[in-house]
């Protein structure tokens, strides 16, 4: 058996943070096993799901990696594999025809409301001949629920799972303008597509007796089921709006690299051992259902950042400063000739300091720019009358530097401190804020060097002036 797993958005909105781990379990699930992961867009509410969202799904899987074989199927492309589906349940006597008028629904909601019990339909139509239907009402088509006996799930994270059958009502296939529903429409799509295994959050577990129903109404063989616990915020409570960002593209706008989520979404719910720093490589080896936990996970923001830290300081510096450089461009910040290469040299010290790719652009702008910066306020706090003084003398020393390097410039500042009996800081922390327009920054005479001769010299006499 080959293993065959897919992700089933709906097109209704952004990637949310729980069906991007989701999805992700579904891939490594599939790559750890040497089978195929699917994709398949459930757009079904026509109303609702839009182009835009589409986008954003397949946009957010491809940033987190997550490539599926085959093209993705579109669910409303096989309403009438659906459809015919259903009128073959209904010709074999295992769906019929439900007359239900608005008002008949609405009076069953209002008694389950005032006996405290949830609502479900009473299966009037069950046994009824269609011959007594009212005039003028489109029937939907419902499905006959097994009677009597209970539907028992083996989850592959739940464990044993059950309910009676007598919780579960006939629920609708077609509704009366012959559209199939959601539940039917899975059912027919995971068969059809050869799903074996439906790894989703267990707020489909209850999806899983009704479609178990008929998949064994069909005569199909059910796939195995995974449920894999949701993700609650750092209050204990259903992650929600007010936790914050809830789609990944939000996550890649403050500068979370695709690696850092991936491991950080893959310690949602799954471990091994006290592993915490794990490469896509490693997951793929090592995951599997049994490493799934049954409780909640907690969405930690902290962890998040402090982990996509360690995959800056990892990263390639290269990468790095081309990223920074389509972060300036679309903030709009020009960057001088030169300033590309600065980034590049400049990045590995850069990235020791910064905690996401916005952190990095921000710490990295003064590279990109022209000589004539404006300082921060603190920066500015620096460059007092006696500050601009040392510079302007020290500006003089390193006219006369025989060479440019880091242990060359470190030597000349120094004895530039020496000479004005000052301690190193005095000089140092002013020639920061003017090189660089902050009061932090990589090591100064790494900086020095990165920016060269040219524009040390001009920074530093636009500072002194």
């Amino acid at each position: 058996m080959t293993v065959t797993v897919r992700f089933a958005p709906s097109p209704t909105g952004f990637l949310h943070i729980g069906g991007a781990r989701t999805a992700l379990f579904n891939w490594l699930y599939a790559r750890h096993h040497g089978g195929r992961f699917l994709l398949r867009i459930e757009d079904t509410d026509r109303a609702r799901s839009t182009q835009a969202a589409i986008d954003a799904i397949l946009d957010g899987l491809s940033w987190l990696g997550l490539d599926w074989d085959d093209a993705p199927l579109y669910q409303s492309a096989r309403a009438d594999r659906h459809r015919a589906v259903a009128e073959n349940l209904l010709a074999e006597g295992k769906a019929y025809r439900c007359y239900c008028t608005k008002e008949e629904l609405a009076e069953m909601r209002a008694a389950a409301r005032a006996e405290g019990r949830p609502m479900r339909y009473d299966g009037r139509w069950r046994d009824r001949d269609p011959a007594e239907a009212p005039p003028g009402i489109a029937p939907v088509i419902r499905f006959k629920a097994p009677l009597g006996g209970e539907t028992v799930i083996e989850d592959a994270v739940q464990g044993t799972v059950r309910v009676a059958d007598d919780q579960l009502d006939d629920l609708i296939l077609l509704r009366d303008d012959a559209t199939p529903t959601y539940m039917l429409s899975v059912v027919v799509d995971d068969h059809d597509m050869g799903i074996t295994h439906v790894i989703r959050g267990d707020d489909h577990l209850t999806n899983a007796f009704r479609q178990t129903a008929i998949f064994r109404a069909l005569g199909w063989e059910a796939p195995a089921f995974a449920h894999i616990p949701l993700i609650h915020g750092p209050d204990g409570a259903k992650l929600s709006k007010r936790h914050g960002a809830l789609g990944v593209e939000a996550y890649r706008e403050m500068g979370i690299l695709a690696p850092a989520m991936r491991n950080y979404l893959l310690r949602l719910g799954w471990g091994h051992g006290d592993d915490e720093i794990i490469s896509t490589e490693q997951a793929i080896d090592w995951f599997d259902l049994d490493g799934v936990g049954k409780s909640p996970a907690r969405f930690d923001m902290a962890k998040l950042i402090n982990l996509n830290a360690h995959y800056l300081r990892e990263a390639d510096d290269g990468a790095l400063a081309e990223a920074v450089l389509e972060r300036l461009s679309a903030a709009g910040i020009a960057v001088v000739e030169g300033g590309a290469e600065r980034l590049r040299r400049g990045m590995n010290g850069l990235k020791q300091r910064a905690r996401t790719l916005e952190e990095l652009t921000e710490n990295a702008t003064f590279y990109a720019l022209e000589d004539r910066i404006e300082p921060t306020d603190k920066a500015a706090k620096l460059l007092t009358p006696e500050a601009r003084g040392l510079l302007d003398r020290l500006r003089a020393r390193l006219e006369a530097a025989p060479d440019w390097t880091e242990a060359s410039l470190e030597e000349i500042v120094r004895a530039a401190a020496e000479a004005e009996e000052v301690k190193m800081g005095k000089i140092a922390q002013p020639l920061r804020a003017a090189l660089t327009g902050s009061n932090v920054s990589p090591g100064i005479f790494e900086v020095m060097a990165v920016l060269g001769r040219e524009s040390c010299l001009a920074r530093i006499g636009g500072a002194a002036e």
